[in-house]
């Protein structure tokens, strides 16, 4: 049976995790999850090591401070690779992104190197943002597909499965995003060096507690870095 890391980013998610981690266990018992935490003022770390004393495949990765998603990403990628899983999955842990989406994501892996859960292939499917955070988002996939060529529809989609080796191809250590432009980054390395991608449709529902975290630096990182990524695809240095 294939190994599979669920990887999930908290910064003051306590409302949310222990809910979140009951759900991909009840889908998935065979899945590990692992907790990735910037020292949560909120409690996030103790609540997940008191459920991880209790439940199999709950694993805790501990951070000194808030050090922002797309770290927290890599240093889960990297834990989930040195335990050997095959699949590694990244998602919100505040229910943004449904966890009933996994057994799709588990089947449509066996056919592709990384699988996207997209809100834009087929129309828009977003419940509960206002227009201008919409807006916003699809315009920012929109213009990162006409600046970079990316052939996706939802490059900024935070709900991925990507197989081990894609992980291993991509130089980690190398990544320069955060946010949003993470989620293009990551995406954009997978498809340069010719990985297989398929986008599944999800419906994306806003969190259920606690607040966002998108902030106006995390927007502007996108708008340039799109470049930046053109860039250095032309002279072949990614």
């Amino acid at each position: 049976m294939a190994k599979v890391f669920v990887v999930l980013p908290t910064y003051n998610e306590r409302q949310n995790i222990s809910g979140i981690i009951d759900r991909l266990l009840d889908i998935q018992p065979s899945l590990e999850i692992l907790v990735v935490d910037d020292n949560s003022p909120d409690g996030t770390a103790k609540l997940v090591e008191e459920i991880a004393a209790k439940r199999r495949g709950v694993h805790l990765k501990q951070r000194p401070g808030k050090m922002g998603l797309g770290s927290a990403y890599i240093e889960g990628f990297k834990v989930a690779l040195e335990a050997g899983a095959d699949y590694i999955i990244q998602m919100d842990a505040d229910f943004s992104h449904d966890p009933d989406y996994i057994p799709q994501f588990l089947e449509e892996i066996k056919h592709y190197d990384v699988v996207i859960g997209s809100r834009y292939v087929k129309g828009v499917n977003v419940i509960n943002w206002p227009i201008q955070r919409l807006l916003l988002s699809y315009l920012a996939n929109f213009y990162t597909k006409v600046i970079t060529g990316l052939p996706i529809h939802d490059a900024t989609s935070g709900f991925k499965c990507f197989r081990r080796e894609v992980l291993e191809a991509i130089d980690l250590d190398s990544i320069i995003s955060d946010g949003y432009c993470f989620q293009i980054e990551m995406s954009f390395r997978a498809w340069r060096k010719g990985f297989r991608i398929a986008e599944i449709p999800i419906v994306f529902v806003d969190r259920h507690s606690g607040t966002s975290k998108m902030s106006k630096k995390i927007i502007w990182e996108a708008i340039w870095k799109v470049w930046w990524f053109r860039l250095k695809s032309l002279l072949g240095d990614m």
